[in-house]
């Protein structure tokens, strides 16, 4: 694991990207260096970045070999603009979920090489995921309802739990540094059983149903795919003890949330954190919001004042490798055949 400092703002001291995948090959030839435009609205931050990097930005055209994309829920204007700017050898995207433009990353997967955001925001997101470990663990879902004083003492503690992270990126890497001072036992489950600094045994996906019986808090952090769409079913759910609870700031979809509500009514499970959801923005009078196992928070483990410095920073990482020309020094890099 390595880490690139973010710059020293008010908003984003002490958070560094966490990035897993320097020096790894690419997927595709070095693009073609060239103008970069900032899309759909070019910003300041993030236009300084290429510059700081040595390139230029302007505006998209046929000179443009590189797009930096930064609406997420765009991806039909992405689309758009690869199909004006055909030169376009390089695609910085926003974020480390990249789900909304994988049928863009399948199409143009073959000569354009796409960065996303993964690793950038690691350290916001794995301190969310820690409050929303603890809060679980401690029933605040509850006592942040609650209009009397409780008198039947509730929730336990971090301290020695087995946690199972789902996921070694950068979010997961740095959740379990977050957690160590805890002296819990951690499980990762990943594609492959490389061993993951600061768990206790990692483990290959096909072998998660054989973690979760001892599981007291599972971390989801993994990528949404098609072959991940849904991994907690109410199959999974009922092979968690009734006192397990489930953290999710990875992507909605990754849990099926009729089989989420129902594991919580029938306590299946004991608790939920959640900073995502599916559907998102989860409607009104959706009955997540009155689960009393359930705390929601809005897609916020990471917040604009904090990602805006961090993705100016990875934009001029990647500027500076696109414009080298050898390929080299491109971090978060989207692997088409993976899907992220």
């Amino acid at each position: 694991m390595s880490t690139t400092s973010a710059p020293d703002t008010a908003s984003s001291r002490g958070h560094r990207a966490v990035v897993t995948d320097a020096g790894a090959p690419l997927p595709v030839e070095p693009p073609e260096a060239g103008p970069v435009a900032i899309l759909p609205t070019a910003a300041d931050l993030h236009a300084d970045a290429v510059r700081d990097a040595g390139g230029t930005v302007g505006d998209l055209g046929a000179d443009t070999r590189g797009i930096v994309w930064l609406d997420a829920r765009d991806p039909d204007g992405l689309e758009a603009a690869l199909a004006e700017a055909p030169g376009v050898g390089w695609v910085q995207l926003p974020f480390a979920g990249v789900d909304a433009f994988a049928h863009l990353i399948q199409e143009h997967g073959d000569r354009v090489l796409f960065t996303s955001a993964k690793g950038a925001y690691a350290e916001p997101v794995a301190e969310h995921a820690l409050a929303l470990t603890l809060a679980t663990l401690r029933v605040l879902q509850q006592r942040a309802r609650a209009t009397s004083w409780a008198t039947e003492p509730e929730g336990v503690s971090l301290y020695g739990r087995n946690v199972v992270v789902i996921g070694a990126g950068g979010i997961a890497l740095e959740y379990l540094r977050l957690v160590a001072p805890f002296e819990v036992s951690v499980t990762v489950v990943r594609r492959s059983d490389d061993p993951v600094p600061g768990a206790e045994r990692t483990v290959t996906t096909d072998a998660l149903d054989e973690v979760l019986p001892d599981a007291d808090v599972v971390v989801v952090a993994a990528a949404m795919t098609s072959g991940t769409a849904k991994l907690f079913d109410a199959r999974r759910f009922g092979l968690l003890k009734p006192s397990a609870r489930l953290v999710n700031i990875a992507r909605g979809g990754l849990v099926d949330t009729d089989a989420l509500v129902a594991a919580l009514r029938e306590g299946t499970i004991a608790a939920a954190g959640l900073d995502v959801t599916d559907p998102e923005p989860l409607p009104d009078g959706h009955p997540l919001w009155d689960e009393p196992g359930a705390i929601i928070t809005p897609h916020q483990a990471d917040t604009p004042d904090m990602v805006a410095p961090l993705l100016a920073e990875r934009v001029r990482t990647n500027a500076r490798a696109f414009l080298g020309g050898s390929g080299d020094g491109f971090v978060g890099v989207v692997d088409p055949a993976a899907g992220y």
